[in-house]
């Protein structure tokens, strides 16, 4: 299994080295959110009962995790290519495990998601954020956000396969984006959020990988909220991957 892996995801680094600026590229969107939005808000931490004295401090993991649903929703379009291709299909004629196709596309993933967080992190420092928990802040941040962008790339793969329609993933990333960002803390202090709103972000797994790297992005600590919210956030994503396992293996028997 750990060889299959191996060589599955060796393939897919091979073909996103031959084109770089796909990584680049998609960056451009959140580059604007962070500079867009952090001049736009900078105000917002007069607000009282905000708690920071910097709005791009706080503006920073919003863009890395709003980063990682946005790239990864697009997940399930690899896989479409790689049906139409007929790829897909002559792995299937292999005695390759279906397990080990599938975390391929999940490494791949979380590899790319790390290095577009590592981007926006290092950018946002450039423009003046503040991570005064040293560097354990952001690289649990990098680590939420691959673990948030494996949940939302299973989910994709899932689409992807089951309904084999770009529309279907176009519009899934559509309905979920923008409603799941801003239904968390990714750009406005829990406090501050309506009651409902507070209720509907305790269980947004978006708000799970903020909650899990602002707990230590902080200059004290808090590792109890990080350790909760990255098990559940672990949990959820390791569920995402094993049902988008099971929809691989219904895709087998169809075809």
């Amino acid at each position: 299994m750990i060889a299959q892996t191996w060589w599955m995801t060796h393939r897919q680094l091979k073909a996103l080295l031959r084109q770089p600026g796909v990584l680049i590229i998609t960056l451009v969107q959140p580059v604007v959110w962070l500079f867009l939005f952090g001049n736009l808000f900078r105000r917002i931490i007069d607000l009282p009962g905000f708690g920071t004295a910097s709005y791009l401090d706080y503006l920073v993991p919003g863009v890395v995790v709003m980063n990682a649903v946005s790239a990864n929703m697009w997940a399930g379009m690899g896989t479409l290519e790689e049906i139409e291709r007929g790829t897909l299909n002559r792995f299937l004629t292999t005695p390759i495990s279906r397990a080990a196709i599938m975390n391929a596309n999940v490494i791949v993933q979380a590899l790319s998601t790390a290095f577009q967080s590592a981007i926006i992190v290092l950018l946002g420092w450039a423009a003046g954020a503040h991570y005064p928990g040293g560097p354990v802040g952001p690289i649990a941040l990098v680590i939420a956000s691959m673990l948030l962008g494996a949940v939302f790339g299973g989910l994709s793969n899932m689409f992807g396969m089951t309904l084999r329609q770009r529309e279907s993933i176009i519009g899934l990333s559509i309905f979920l984006l923008l409603p799941l960002t801003f239904l968390s803390t990714a750009f406005m202090a829990k406090d501050l959020m309506p009651g409902w709103m507070q209720n509907v972000a305790a269980a947004n797994p978006v708000n799970w990988a903020l909650e899990s790297a602002r707990g230590v992005l902080a200059q004290h600590a808090d590792w109890s909220a990080t350790l909760i919210h990255g098990a559940w956030l672990l949990g959820l994503a390791a569920l995402m991957v094993w049902l988008s396992t099971l929809t691989f293996r219904t895709y087998q028997r169809s075809v």
